[in-house]
């Protein structure tokens, strides 16, 4: 149930199925980032055992805020994870939570229009150094598949992660998986669906991601896994999979796929070395990890732009190994770009045909 928010007249139904995720009762403390509406909430959670009947010997609580945007609500972290512990020792008192927002309200736009749903790729770094815990790393996690997510962010496909609870570091992966598909250069991407970050999402999401065209969102329900119509790609654990045959190839690893996957370690190794022998702090393994993947995308849009600009505007073997890709392991891929992104006009050569 909803005990209590700020302002009384703002639309909230359904939000104590996002602030409390499914399955929650299993932990102890949790950090969940969500979607509702136009808005981007953070709620921390906590489970408190009591001598309760009533209660049935335990008390959860979430607390929360929403926001037109999320690259800021980490701030707010320590403080909803200490009024989620005083709510949980003293129900009721919401006096200081009264304070909070009487100090940091501001008007929500009527609509989706001054709403951030990209994901900048210089804000959240700090986020991650403050609210996720060092463990939470999206590299050890996926490993090599980590270029198979890659290709699926930058081809803008509906990507799903289920897990069991907690959710905060689920959350995390959405985010990460975001800053796969980051693109500096100037017009390119305009004209292709936004990769939205979701976050948390349960049934109740369905009729909303139902028109979404792309999104990475994480869900702690099962269920998901059989609405195939909702999502492209499945993500269980480290297990990628999907139902489209067309997108079937793209999940095979390529040999520049695990060039640049040997790159990326080798460059987080030397950073951690960096890190131990002068004390660096500045550098972040996230800052490392955004750039690598903004840096290999800028690559290919950068390579496109020139071959698009040419007098034969042909894409050769020579070209697409100056993309960082595989001239045969990734021609599904590079045709599956070259049509969401416009480069419909090039011409691919006869070298490419065959894998």
């Amino acid at each position: 149930m909803l005990e209590w928010c700020l302002p009384k007249n703002m639309d909230l139904e359904g939000v104590e199925f996002k602030a409390i995720a499914s399955g929650s009762h299993r932990v102890t403390t949790d950090f969940i980032y969500f979607r509702k509406g136009y808005y981007f909430g953070l709620a921390c959670f906590a489970n408190m055992a009591v001598e309760s009947t009533v209660e049935r010997g335990a008390r959860m609580k979430s607390v929360g805020i929403l926001s037109p945007s999320y690259i800021l609500l980490y701030r707010y972290m320590s403080f909803l994870e200490h009024q989620v512990r005083l709510q949980l020792q003293s129900p009721g008192h919401y006096s200081p939570l009264e304070a909070f927002y009487e100090d940091k309200r501001a008007r929500l736009p009527p609509s989706g229009d001054a709403v951030v749903t990209a994901c900048p790729a210089n804000i959240w770094g700090a986020a991650i150094n403050y609210s996720m815990q060092p463990e939470m790393k999206f590299i050890r996690f996926f490993g090599e598949q980590i270029m198979v997510l890659w290709k699926l962010a930058l081809l803008r496909r509906r990507i799903l992660i289920f897990s069991p609870p907690p959710v905060g570091v689920v959350c995390y992966r959405v985010y990460c998986c975001c800053c796969l598909a980051n693109i500096s250069i100037p017009g390119v991407g305009m004209a292709v669906p936004e990769f939205r970050p979701f976050f948390y999402v349960n049934v109740a999401d369905i009729s909303a991601l139902e028109n979404e065209l792309s999104y990475v969102a994480c869900t702690t329900e099962k269920i998901f896994e059989e609405k195939k119509d909702l999502y492209d790609v499945y993500v269980d654990n480290q297990n990628v999979r999907t139902y489209r045959d067309g997108l079937k190839p793209v999940l095979r690893l390529s040999n520049a796929d695990r060039e640049k996957y040997r790159k990326l370690t080798k460059q987080r190794q030397m950073l951690l070395y960096s890190q131990e022998e002068t004390g660096d702090c500045v550098s972040s393994e996230e800052d490392l990890f955004i750039l690598f993947f903004l840096e290999q995308n800028n690559r290919i849009f950068q390579t496109l732009s020139e071959v698009a600009g040419s007098p034969d505007p042909t894409l050769t073997q020579e070209s697409v190994r100056a993309m960082g890709l595989d001239p045969h392991g990734d021609r599904l891929f590079l045709l599956h770009l070259l049509e969401i992104y416009g480069y419909d006009t090039l011409l691919v050569s006869e070298q490419l045909c065959c894998s």
